[in-house]
């Protein structure tokens, strides 16, 4: 019997002409949705046949409304915990099982897995594995060591070893994030592609606040915007909240929209936000703060770029490699120096709003996009050289 090699199989049907079914999996619980979206967008605005598959909690209709006029796209939610949950252990058997029988159902020409623990699919079809994030590399740069060592942790790095090292090719959003996998679990077949968003979502036309704008909980350690609440600013401050669970043991959301007014300190702490009531935020703020210390690419500073925010930034690996000199940095999880780059931006209009623009000119966006689209798919076509680096 022959039987088509795997890195062949969706090359063939590209080279054929054939329209390519690619399935992707993502999850309702982070900020894997937003990438989600932009992905398959793309991909469907390339002629291809994608089937989406979600774990976590089934969405909201917000959630999904961006799928209404996508021809092409076949939805499947499932409730499925995700690997990093404490019950995902629970879950991981029935997933595979689930993912495997679509598989053989469905006959997909390439996976885009944005779990890395799936890598390990026992399917002959070409497994793209995306590295959005984990639990260790997040523990180690939050805490600076290795989590305390248990059973569960120990399957944990089980499973995500063994899907990153049979994944066909394991993409990072960056130099540091992959630069970063290698160093906890294993080097495999890798290459970097940065993230992007489409800046038709954002307004960057609008006149500004004198305001300050960050996006995260405030009881999560690895975004950290509770930096902001440690000094006085000249600006008022607005902290969104989100969604997203935080890995560690402190995962209560604050939802109700609070202000704080401590000595000369005004900060506004809001609920998650729509996307409408995002962008209006985005588009009004003079400057966004980019506070995180665990950020493997960090699509909200993106979206403030493409809302011509000028970003202080944490001086972290990562975004010194994604925004170069486009951003004002403060020193590495310092609180004083970030007051400090805010009243420089408040008091200096003109470097405000060069900032802004070096910001708008750096963000990766729609043509982008498209390019990195295709780059994804041939990703799990043809043969890489580990290690690769690739930009629009």
């Amino acid at each position: 019997m022959n039987v088509e090699p795997p890195l062949s199989r969706g090359a063939s049907a590209l080279s054929r002409g054939e329209i390519v079914h690619v399935l992707v999996t993502s999850d309702t619980l982070s900020g894997t949705w937003t990438y989600t979206r932009e992905l398959v967008a793309g991909l469907v605005i390339r002629g291809m046949r994608v089937t989406l598959v979600s774990f976590g909690e089934i969405p909201l209709p917000q959630q999904t409304s961006w799928m209404d006029h996508l021809h092409g796209l076949e939805y499947r939610p499932t409730a499925f915990r995700l690997d990093w949950m404490d019950e995902g252990q629970q879950d991981f058997g029935e997933s595979c099982a689930y993912l495997t029988g679509l598989v053989k159902e469905l006959k997909p020409d390439l996976l885009h897995l944005n779990q890395l623990c799936y890598g390990s699919l026992p399917v002959s079809v070409p497994r793209v594995v995306v590295a959005h994030g984990d639990l260790i590399t997040w523990w180690k740069a939050v805490h600076g060591r290795e989590p305390k060592q248990d059973k569960w942790l120990q399957w944990y790095r089980e499973v995500v070893t063994r899907g990153l090292a049979q994944a066909s090719v394991v993409v990072a959003p960056s130099m540091w994030m992959r630069d970063t996998i290698r160093e906890s679990y294993t080097r495999g077949r890798d290459t970097v592609i940065y993230s992007g968003r489409n800046p038709i979502f954002f307004n960057p036309y609008v006149g500004k606040d004198d305001s300050v704008l960050a996006v995260g909980r405030l009881l999560d350690v690895g975004k950290q915007v509770s930096l902001l609440t440690q000094h006085s600013h000249p600006l008022p401050i607005c902290i969104v909240g989100s969604d997203i669970p935080v890995h560690g043991p402190s995962r209560v959301p604050i939802r109700a929209d609070v202000k704080l007014s401590i000595d000369e300190m005004n900060v506004a702490l809001k609920g998650p936000q729509t996307e409408a009531q995002l962008r209006t935020l985005y588009s009004r703020a003079s400057i966004y703060a980019a506070t995180s210390r665990y950020e493997p690419f960090d699509m909200s500073a993106v979206e403030a770029a493409f809302s011509r925010c000028a970003i202080v930034a944490n001086d972290i690996p990562a975004f010194r490699e994604i925004w170069g000199d486009a951003v004002l940095y403060f020193h590495e999880n310092d609180a004083a120096s970030l007051a400090s780059a805010i009243r420089r931006l408040s008091g200096q209009r003109d470097l405000c709003r060069t900032y802004a623009n070096r910001a708008f000119q750096r963000a990766p966006g729609r043509g982008e996009r498209d390019a990195r689209c295709g780059r994804l798919s041939a990703a799990g076509h043809g043969p890489h050289s580990a290690g690769g680096r690739r930009r629009a």
